[in-house]
């Protein structure tokens, strides 16, 4: 099982471009990664620019080989064509987009700032903010 999200960063047209994001997308992972390791809306950009993912923080390949290092694991780098950014014209579109890949969650680089919007389809509490917790201390990447 995995818990499937979207990766997204607001410009200055309130679009946003985005990716999807395979493992562990829920705000106490994902939401730490990206707040810790992408923080700044460079290294956004350049995460997003590479397509698609498996998982944006690892140290394992696709089959568990070591990569030298974590970094994000691309679709692109087990041979899959090359899955580009979508644009969404509103936070509304961004989140169907979540919903459509199957994403429970939706995040947001605004203004250097990370949002968290709920996507399940169950429950009543789609599209609200959710807290992302603090990030782990260092030895917990």
């Amino acid at each position: 099982m995995s818990t499937n999200a979207r990766i997204g960063i607001k410009l200055a047209d309130d679009s946003i471009v985005s990716v999807y994001h395979h493992w562990d997308g829920y705000p106490e992972w994902l939401g730490r990664m990206l707040e810790r390791h992408y923080n700044t809306k460079e290294s956004v950009t350049d995460l997003i620019d590479g397509g698609d993912m498996s998982s944006c923080y690892t140290n394992s390949g696709f089959n568990n080989e070591p990569l030298g290092g974590d970094r994000p694991l691309y679709y692109t780098m087990r041979g899959d064509e090359l899955t580009p950014p979508q644009v969404a014209e509103s936070l509304t579109e961004y989140l169907e987009q979540s919903t459509d890949c199957g994403g429970e969650y939706a995040y947001v680089f605004d203004n250097g700032e990370w949002f968290c919007y709920n996507t399940q389809t169950w429950g009543d509490s789609y599209g609200q903010i959710v807290e992302i917790p603090e990030p782990f201390p260092t030895d917990h990447d």
